[in-house]
C-alpha cells in the first residue's frame, strides 16, 4: 500500500507556511522588522530596504507542524514511519537533526533580531557567530556517537569504521565541514527567491535518497522541509514580501546538514550541496585574493552577486543557479540508486 506519510508533511508543511505569511508578514511590517540594506551591496537593492525580515520563522513553524501532523497520522494508522523511528539510531538522527536546525535558526533568529530591533547593522560578532555555531555543532555529532553512529559511507568504498584509527578524523572534519556547508547556505541568501528554490531542490533530492534508502523518518523530514520551502517561495520570489533573515537561512543549513548526516552519507552533500559550496568558495578566494594581491577575482562575492553585476536578472540567476544545484543532485543519487 503507497505511504502516504511524506505527502501529508510536505502538503501541511506548504499550506502552514504560505497561510501564514498572510497575518505574519504585516506584523513584521507593523513591527517595523525591516531589511536593512548594506552600502557595499549593488545600488538597486536599496529598492529593497524595510523589506520584513526573520521570514525563517514561517519556514520552520511550517516544517515543524507538517512533520508532527505525519508523526500523528502515522501513529494513529501505524505506518512505516513509526516504525522506523523504533531504531534508536534513525530516532536520534531525525531528532538530533531537527533539534540541531532549530538551533542554528535560534542563532541566526539572535542575529536578526540585534540587526532589526536593536539596530545594529552587522548584528552578531563573527565571534560569536563562531563560538554558537561549533557548540551546537559538537552537541549534534556527540548526540550521534552516542546513538551508535561507528560508520560512514564512502562511494565505491562502501561504510568504513569512524571509532578508531584515521577514521577518527571523520569527528574533526565533519565540525570543520558542517560550520562550512550551514554558513554557505546563510550566503547563498542574498537575492530574492534563490536559497529558498536551491533548498526546495536539494530537499526533494534528500526526499528520493531517503526514500531509496529505505528512511522513513529522513523522507518525512525531507518532504516537510521542501513543502516549508515551496510555501516560503511564494512570498520571497521577486519582488520578495518578506525576507527569510539569517534566521531561515540558518535554519535551512542547519536542515539540510541533518538530511545529509541521517542518511550516513555526509560526503554527498559536496554534490547536493554544490551551488552552497560554491556560493562559499567564492567569498573564500574574493577574500584570500584580496588581501594578497588587491585585486578580486568577482565583480562582487557571493557569487550570485557577480552574475547580478554582469547583467544577470535575479530570476535567471534563481533558475541556472537551481539547474546546477539539480545536476549535484543527480550525481549525488547515482551511486544510491545504482548501488555504487
Amino acid at each position: 500500500m503507497l505511504n502516504i506519510t511524506p505527502a501529508i508533511a510536505a502538503i501541511v508543511s506548504f499550506a502552514v507556511c504560505a497561510a501564514m505569511g498572510i497575518p505574519f508578514i504585516p506584523y513584521l511590517r507593523k513591527l517595523k522588522y525591516g531589511q536593512t540594506i548594506l552600502e557595499d551591496g549593488p545600488k538597486w537593492h536599496k529598492s529593497k530596504q524595510g523589506t520584513p525580515t526573520m521570514g525563517g520563522i514561517m519556514i520552520a513553524a511550517g516544517v515543524a507542524i507538517g512533520f508532527v501532523v505525519a508523526l500523528g497520522y502515522s501513529f494513529l494508522t501505524n505506518k512505516t514511519l513509526i516504525q522506523d523511528l523504533r531504531n534508536q539510531l534513525k530516532l536520534v538522527t531525525v531528532v538530533a537533526g531537527i533539534g540541531f536546525a532549530f538551533m542554528c535558526g535560534l542563532i541566526g533568529f539572535m542575529d536578526d533580531y540585534i540587526k532589526v530591533v536593536k539596530k545594529r547593522n552587522l548584528g552578531l560578532t563573527a565571534k560569536q557567530k563562531t563560538v554558537l555555531q561549533l557548540f551546537v555543532t559538537v552537541a549534534y555529532l556527540a548526540s550521534l556517537a552516542l546513538a551508535g553512529l561507528d560508520t560512514t559511507w564512502i562511494p565505491f568504498v562502501g561504510d568504513i569504521d569512524i571509532t578508531k584509527g584515521a577514521g577518527l578524523l571523520f569527528w574533526p572534519i565533519s565540525i570543520v565541514f558542517i560550520y562550512y556547508m550551514v554558513n554557505a547556505v546563510n550566503l547563498t541568501d542574498g537575492i530574492d527567491g534563490l536559497a529558498s528554490t536551491i533548498t526546495l531542490v536539494v530537499t526533494c533530492g534528500y526526499m528520493l535518497m531517503s526514500g531509496r534508502l529505505a528512511m522513513a523518518g529522513l523522507n518525512t523530514l525531507a518532504a516537510a522541509s521542501a513543502g516549508g520551502c515551496a510555501g516560503f517561495i511564494l512570498w520571497n520570489f521577486k519582488p520578495a514580501k518578506v525576507f527569510m533573515g539569517d534566521t531561515g537561512s540558518m535554519f535551512l543549513g542547519g536542515l539540510v546538514v541533518a538530511l545529509a548526516y541521517g542518511t550516513g552519507r555526509p560526503i554527498l552533500l559536496v554534490f547536493t550541496g554544490l551551488v552552497y559550496l560554491l556560493e562559499a568558495l567564492s567569498v573564500v578566494l574574493q577574500v584570500a585574493c584580496y588581501k594578497t594581491t588587491k585585486k578580486r577575482i568577482f565583480k562582487m562575492s557571493p557569487i550570485h552577486h557577480h552574475f547580478e553585476m554582469s547583467g544577470w536578472s535575479e530570476e535567471k540567476i534563481c533558475f541556472v543557479f537551481s539547474v546546477v544545484a539539480a545536476l549535484g543532485v543527480i550525481v549525488a543519487l547515482l551511486p544510491i540508486y545504482l548501488n555504487w
